[in-house]
């Protein structure tokens, strides 16, 4: 008989969602992570840290109050990174706190160490005396995060040349610094150095950023990163970073040489599997580390599931939990429902981005007509209040059955707001029920009544011209 019915490798969302909805089924659980990282990637290096990093920048810098108390306006003139880190150590180490005590309450064994496969169901757990502990599981689920990927070609040193997970090491804020890429992680840290005061400049082989977004929200973007000082080199590769006595000196292959104090590499995320030894399982993992699984998140063998950014997009903290919770619960044959398809995503720049749905461009290529609805924040009570006179909100609405198609926010709570548009969607409600809706006041959720009225005023015109 194995030790347990199911074994999960990494505690993190997707891991801990796992083990809590196996425990809750009555199953024999355990987890296993390094003592120094339970509650993963997520709450140590990546999402908690960078969102509460940020909260700590916009409350200290001021930048979100200086349409209402001027330009110069700042809470803290000398920000230091024990300022900004002091937040994030308080909120890591409560939520740690949670996820143990959440792991107890459902009597999931916690076991502190480094898991890699003896076989398909046999895994051994360094511990930290450097003795195996082998454990036993009917069925094993593989959430092990991802690390930053690292060009082989970069001399990183964690303090001037360094990735995403360097940031909260840092010794100071820099006075300059160059990001390569301008992914969601590398256009986040853009604007918080960017409130800072740092002079940022973003380089990205692309001819764009974050093209996944709505157009015009990435231009209003651009604009509020410009007006910080953020200057951008797209179509351009990086040759070469150079360290020397005074800092670093950046070369693009176009022969242009940007000098900075550090240089911030987000070039996406390499899968946590190089330790796992998935062959004694019979698994495999493409180059960059990631495991492919089926629609119930079943590896190539059937008992080992596979959940969270190790199996790839869409590597978000909420659909991992989602994954997490589904492959437990077909691995013991539970009834499961498909994981719903319109899944908003929350970029955490400054201002916040937030969508859910189709693009504009999304739409016009697949020859699908819409109308468009837009609520500013400058034109609700509630955005003259809280100063943020930029922010938006857009309806993607469908001329035949008033459906809606897309949302997309950008500005102050987008990433809450969405989800207002989000259950409106997944219960098929048409642009009709926001107009008839009545929301609080003074609310930034009134700008999907304003916008709701902007589209059906469209829509009227449209109806008025086919009569």
């Amino acid at each position: 008989m194995p030790d347990f019915d199911m074994l999960v490798l990494g505690s993190g969302p997707g891991g801990q969602k796992a083990a809590i909805a196996a425990a809750k089924l009555g199953r024999r659980v355990a987890v296993v992570d390094r003592p120094d990282m339970v509650g993963g990637v997520s709450i140590h290096t990546g999402t908690i840290p960078s969102k509460t990093l940020r909260e700590a920048v916009l409350y200290l810098t001021g930048l979100t109050q200086r349409d209402l108390y001027g330009q110069s306006y700042r809470l803290k003139d000398d920000i230091t990174i024990g300022d900004l880190t002091a937040r994030t150590q308080h909120v890591v180490g409560r939520e740690v706190d949670v996820i143990r005590n959440q792991l107890s309450r459902n009597q999931i064994s916690l076991y502190a160490g480094i898991g890699r496969f003896v076989d398909a169901h046999t895994v051994a757990v360094r511990e930290a005396d450097g003795q195996d502990q082998l454990l036993t599981a009917e069925h094993i689920v593989i959430a092990t995060g991802t690390r930053p990927a690292r060009p082989e070609s970069v001399a990183f040193d964690g303090q001037t040349i360094l990735d995403s997970d360097n940031v909260l090491t840092l010794e100071g804020v820099p006075r300059s610094m160059v990001i390569v890429g301008a992914g969601v992680i590398g256009m986040e840290y853009a604007s918080m150095f960017a409130a800072l005061g740092s002079k940022v400049t973003v380089v990205e082989k692309r001819a764009g950023m974050l093209d996944m977004c709505d157009v015009e929200v990435i231009e209003s973007l651009k604009y509020h990163l410009r007006d910080l000082a953020v200057a951008f080199r797209f179509g351009e590769t990086v040759a070469s970073v150079e360290r020397h006595a005074r800092g670093t000196l950046t070369v693009l292959e176009s022969g242009k040489k940007i000098p900075a104090d550090a240089v911030l590499y987000s070039a996406g995320r390499q899968g946590l599997t190089d330790e796992l030894d998935l062959d004694k399982a019979g698994l495999t993992a493409d180059p960059r580390g990631r495991i492919t699984v089926d629609e119930h998140y079943r590896t190539e063998v059937p008992h080992i599931y596979a959940v969270g950014d190790v199996i790839g997009f869409p590597a978000l903290a909420a659909t991992s939990m989602e994954q997490g919770r589904s492959a437990a619960y077909h691995a013991f044959g539970e009834p499961v429902g498909q994981m719903d398809h319109l899944q908003p995503i929350g970029i955490y720049t400054i201002p916040e981005i937030s969508f859910v749905g189709r693009t504009e461009d999304q739409l016009t290529e697949a020859c699908v007509p819409f109308e468009v609805g837009i609520a500013r924040y400058r034109e609700l009570a509630r955005g003259q209040i809280i100063g943020d006179q930029h922010g938006m909100l857009k309806l993607l609405v469908s001329p035949q059955d008033r459906k809606l198609l897309g949302v997309h926010c950008f500005g102050t709570g987008a990433t809450e707001l969405i989800h207002i548009g989000q259950s409106v969607m997944g219960c098929g409600g048409t642009v009709d029920y926001l107009v008839n809706a009545v929301f609080n006041y003074p609310t930034l959720a009134e700008s999907y009544k304003v916008a709701a009225l902007d589209a059906t005023n469209r829509l009227r015109q449209l109806d008025r011209i086919g009569d």
